[in-house]
């Protein structure tokens, strides 16, 4: 798990969004409200969500306005997420189950405590195999 989770609020805007992940080497940032999850973008959804054109010469002020949406807007409500208790076994079961490649871990509060990718479930697959 990534204990460090960068996060915004519903109402920040793509263009908030976009210099995330602009300047980040994560793919995930969990939008909260209150303190609380309420969803996930991934840089997926945020590059599905942004005109092609947006940083060309020829960008029309139509396409500029799509970075004034707001996270709400675009992200992936309701996330599937695991207790801090949980097991690497239930992440990849959550994983082969649902097209997700993140799972926010929270505590009973709906408070994030970080972030697990199946990538990070890979590093630990690679790490036991390395011990045996």
């Amino acid at each position: 798990m990534s204990g460090k989770v960068v996060s915004v609020e519903m109402d920040d805007s793509l263009a908030e969004v976009k210099r995330i992940f602009d300047n980040a080497e994560f793919h995930h940032l969990v939008v909260l409200s209150d303190y609380k999850l309420v969803g996930v973008i991934s840089d997926r959804d945020l590059l599905k969500a942004l005109s092609p054109n947006l940083d060309s010469a020829g960008v029309t002020a139509r396409e500029l306005a799509c970075l004034n949406k707001k996270a709400h807007q675009i992200m992936s409500r309701n996330p599937i997420t695991l207790l801090p208790t949980a097991t690497i076994k239930q992440a990849v079961r959550i994983f082969n189950q649902h097209k997700i490649s993140c799972i926010p871990i929270v505590d009973p509060d709906n408070k994030v405590q970080g972030i697990v990718t199946w990538r990070d479930v890979m590093r630990k697959l690679e790490e036991a195999y390395q011990k045996t």
